[in-house]
C-alpha cells in the first residue's frame, strides 16, 4: 500500500509509508508517539493546524493557522525537522520560511487541499495571458490566499502581487488597489468577494467570475475591462457548503445564538452572520466571550467540537446540521505522525516536502510582500 499524491513539478517530495503504518486500533500508538517525540527531543517540533484531529494535536508543540504555524518554524532555527500537521500548501509555506538546514516532513503526503488544488499554475499562467491580450495585466495586481501552491504563489511573486491570509485579505487587497486598478484574487472567490464588498466596499458587480475551464474564464473581454476584482472559480469544500438554511435553523432552534462564521463562506452566508473571522478570530472570540453565550459555528467540525469542550461555560455548536470533516486535513492521523516521527528516530527521514529553488524565490517575495504590508 502507498499513502502519498500525485507529483507536484515544484515540489520535491521524499517516499512515503509502504507498509509499515500501525492500525488506528493500536493501544501503543500514544505510548510510541510519547517515546519517538522524546528520543526527537529539541531538534524536532510538531506543528498542528487547527483543523487537526485531536490524537493529532495532542502531540503538537504550537497550534495556530497555517500562516502562524509556517512563522512559528521559521522562528525556531534550532529546530532540524518540522513534523507539519497539516496540507501540502502549508507544509510548503513552512520549506519556503525556514533555513536551508531545516527539513519539513508532512506525514501524509496525500494530505492535500481541494481549494488550491482549483488553481494551477498553468491555468494562472491562462488566464494572466489573457489579461495581457486585452491589455489589462500590466493595471492589475495579483493577490493569493495563504491555501495555494508554492507555483502560484511563486507567479504572484513575479508579478509584484502578495500573499495574504484570512485575517488581513482586506488589507492586501487595499495595498494592491494602491498601486493597480484591478485585482487578480485567487484561488478562493468567496473570501475575495467577502473582502472587496463588505470590507473595502465595492458592489457585487465591480466582482467578475473567472473559469479557468472555460475560454476566455468565461467572459467577455468587456467584462474583464470593466471589473475591478476578478474572482477566481474556486472554493473550500467545507466552508462553502454553508448555507442560509442552515442560519435560518439554527436560530429557530437555539435563542439568542449568535452566528460566527469564516470569511470563506459563500456572501449570503457571511452577509448574515453576527460575527465574521479567520480560524484564530474565531477562536478568541468564543474564548472570549460572555459565559452562557450561544454560539453556532461555521468552520471545520474538528475546531468547533474543540471549541465546545474547551469552553464549557458556553454552547458552541456546529452551524450545520450535517457533520463535515475536512476530508483532507484528515489524512494526517496519529498512524502517520507516529510513522514519520519512528522513521526519523531509526535514521530514515520521510516526506520530506522541499520546494524548488526558482519557485521558492518568488513565492518567498510574495510572502515577504504580505509581511511588509502596512
Amino acid at each position: 500500500m502507498l499513502l502519498g499524491a500525485a507529483a507536484d513539478p515544484n515540489s520535491e517530495r521524499g517516499v512515503s509509508c509502504e507498509g509499515q503504518l500501525p492500525a488506528a486500533s493500536d493501544e501503543s500508538l500514544v505510548e510510541r508517539a510519547i517515546a519517538a517525540k522524546k528520543a526527537l527531543g529539541s531538534k524536532a517540533m510538531v506543528l498542528g493546524h487547527h483543523y487537526q484531529r485531536d490524537e493529532v494535536i495532542a502531540f503538537a508543540d504550537i497550534r495556530g493557522d497555517s500562516f502562524k504555524l509556517a512563522q512559528a518554524a521559521a522562528e525556531n532555527k534550532q529546530a532540524e525537522f518540522i513534523f507539519f500537521c497539516g496540507v501540502h500548501f502549508m507544509a510548503e509555506s513552512a520549506d519556503i520560511l525556514t533555513t536551508d538546514n531545516q527539513k519539513v516532513i508532512l506525514p501524509d503526503l496525500a494530505a492535500g487541499c481541494s481549494m488550491a488544488d482549483m488553481a494551477t499554475a498553468s491555468q494562472v499562467e491562462d488566464c494572466w495571458q489573457v489579461l495581457n491580450k486585452i491589455s489589462v495585466a500590466g493595471k492589475t495586481i495579483p493577490i493569493t490566499y495563504m491555501n495555494s501552491s508554492a507555483a502560484i504563489k511563486a507567479f504572484t511573486g513575479k508579478n509584484n502581487g502578495a500573499v495574504c491570509t484570512s485575517s488581513n485579505a482586506a488589507r492586501a487587497m487595499k495595498w494592491a488597489f494602491e498601486k493597480g486598478e484591478k485585482v487578480l484574487f485567487l484561488p478562493d472567490q468567496h473570501l475575495g468577494r467577502n473582502t472587496a464588498v463588505l470590507s473595502l466596499g465595492l458592489k457585487l458587480s465591480d466582482c467578475v467570475l473567472y473559469n479557468p475551464w472555460k475560454p476566455n474564464g468565461g467572459l467577455t473581454d468587456d467584462q474583464i475591462k470593466n471589473a475591478k476584482v476578478i474572482l477566481w472559480r474556486g472554493h473550500c469544500s467545507v466552508h462553502g457548503r454553508f448555507s442560509l438554511e442552515n442560519i435560518k435553523q439554527v436560530r429557530e432552534r437555539i435563542a439568542g445564538v449568535k452566528v460566527l462564521v469564516h470569511p470563506e463562506c459563500q456572501h449570503d452566508v457571511v452577509s448574515n452572520a453576527d460575527v465574521v473571522g479567520s480560524t484564530e478570530m474565531i477562536i478568541k472570540t468564543v474564548k472570549e466571550s460572555a459565559a452562557g453565550s450561544k454560539w453556532a459555528v461555521g468552520t471545520e467540525l474538528n475546531l468547533v467540537q474543540r471549541l465546545a469542550i474547551e469552553n464549557p461555560d458556553k454552547q458552541v455548536v456546529f452551524l450545520d446540521k450535517t457533520l463535515c470533516y475536512c476530508s483532507t486535513m484528515n489524512r494526517i492521523d496519529l498512524p502517520h505522525l507516529v510513522w514519520a516521527m519512528e522513521s526519523l528516530v531509526g535514521g530514515q527521514l520521510v516526506n520530506q516536502i522541499k520546494v524548488k529553488p526558482e519557485v521558492a524565490k518568488y513565492a518567498k517575495v510574495a510572502l515577504d510582500q504580505m509581511l511588509a504590508l502596512p
